[in-house]
């Protein structure tokens, strides 16, 4: 009777071990804000597989919200899409160290070195992304553009670049909707110190999502059936930023996805000028 006992209860153990194991990664709460209902993620992979950009917005200290974009990553990789990632969180001119984290030439303190060369936010939060994509070969782009070009635009303007800087950048002028005004007007209470001058710093924001925008068309250019997700705060991932920059360029479908920041983001303020979904049941935002 005993062993029949301790059988069972390693019979249930196992049981559970399993379900949790075999738990769908694509189990994420979401809403749906053009057609105002909630959803979940796996329903809503068919829907993301018909895009060729997804932005997944971040607060780049929130460690849930770079679980939600290794999640979205996961259930596109699963459900047979190529995956591609790509990241504010890196300089285009880092290509060859991501290239080389995928191919495994680097070892994690090597790239982790090059990380933080190019971002200061904690490597920790980030590290499950890049280990997903090292063990299943997902291509890592840097998207962002090099640090002496925003710091140049930020204080001295766009028209103070040489023609080789502006590279493929249009005109950039600080001109755009209220709603990303507001955000811009935020971020530069929270960065300039009173120490730059607003429209300056306005173009600088207009530079770094135009180029990233470029950077994504350009992978997508040699990759054309890549689904690129790109990883960026949620400022840059809103329409208004980052996918605007993209539509002035090309008609390939975007799809933007933000954690939901109660009171600041949610279903009741949000709407679908702003995103397609929200990644709902996340801690409450800092």
């Amino acid at each position: 009777m005993i062993k029949k006992r301790i059988t069972f209860i390693w019979l249930i153990i196992f049981l559970v071990a399993g379900c949790l194991v075999k738990q769908p990664q694509s189990d994420l709460s979401v809403f749906d804000l053009a057609g105002a209902e909630i959803t979940t993620l796996a329903e809503i992979v068919p829907d993301l597989k018909k895009m060729r950009i997804i932005l997944v917005g971040e607060h780049h200290s929130r460690e849930d919200h770079h679980m939600a974009q290794l999640r979205v990553i996961q259930a596109l990789h699963q459900a047979g899409a190529r995956v591609a990632v790509g990241l504010e969180m890196f300089r285009n001119d880092s290509q060859k160290v991501l290239d080389g984290w995928i191919a495994g030439d680097f070892t994690e303190e090597a790239f982790q070195q090059s990380y933080y060369d190019n971002w200061n936010f904690p490597y920790a939060a980030y590290r499950p992304i890049f280990e997903y994509a090292r063990e299943n070969k997902i291509p890592m782009i840097g998207l962002n553009v090099s640090r002496d070009i925003t710091r140049q635009v930020s204080r001295q303007g766009f028209q103070s670049l040489s023609k080789a800087q502006k590279d493929k950048l249009s005109d950039v002028t600080c001109r755009v909707d209220d709603a990303y005004m507001k955000f811009i007007r935020k971020a530069y209470g929270a960065h300039s110190h009173g120490n730059l001058d607003f429209t300056f710093f306005c173009e600088a924001q207009l530079v770094w999502d135009s180029v990233m925008a470029i950077h994504t068309l350009d992978y997508l250019e040699t990759n054309p059936d890549a689904i690129v997700v790109i990883l960026t705060g949620t400022g840059h991932a809103q329409k208004a930023a980052i996918p605007r920059q993209i539509a002035q360029r090309s008609k390939l479908p975007v799809a933007v996805i933000l954690p939901e920041l109660p009171g600041i983001l949610d279903s009741q303020i949000a709407t679908d000028e702003d995103a397609d979904y929200l990644i709902l049941g996340l801690a409450d935002s800092e």
